[in-house]
């Protein structure tokens, strides 16, 4: 059974930085995509990043890119979620989301999903 299992949230400042982890099991990253997805108060899921398993090619939402990083670590079979100067808009409830395909998908619309974890930002 596929479990995806984040860590690393919690409160930062703005303009500070957090690291997110997601440990995956029986779900082998060098195989599949896996990316991060976010979810704000009264909002919808926003798709923050992604990373394809065939090439390591990296994707990032318009909103972060030059302040995020995704990077994986496929013998730890571990992906994580450098957030750097983060700011209000960060806010939310991020999710490790794994695809079946090797290939990140057009939108958040992965196959398996995380609890998710809770980012707050403050001043």
């Amino acid at each position: 059974q596929v479990r995806l299992e984040e860590s690393g949230g919690g409160l930062v400042q703005a303009g500070g930085s957090l690291r997110l982890s997601c440990k995956a099991s029986a779900f082998a990253l060098e195989d599949h995509a896996i990316g991060w997805v976010r979810q704000a108060p009264g909002k919808g899921r926003e798709g923050v990043s992604c990373i394809s398993s065939i090439d390591d090619s990296t994707y990032y939402a318009d909103s972060v890119k030059g302040r995020f990083t995704i990077s994986k670590d496929n013998g730890k079979n571990t992906v994580y979620l450098q957030m750097n100067n983060v700011n209000y808009e960060d806010a939310g409830v991020y999710y490790c989301a794994g695809d079946k395909s090797w290939d990140c998908p057009l939108h958040p619309e992965y196959d398996y999903w995380g609890q998710g974890i809770q980012v707050t930002v403050s001043s």
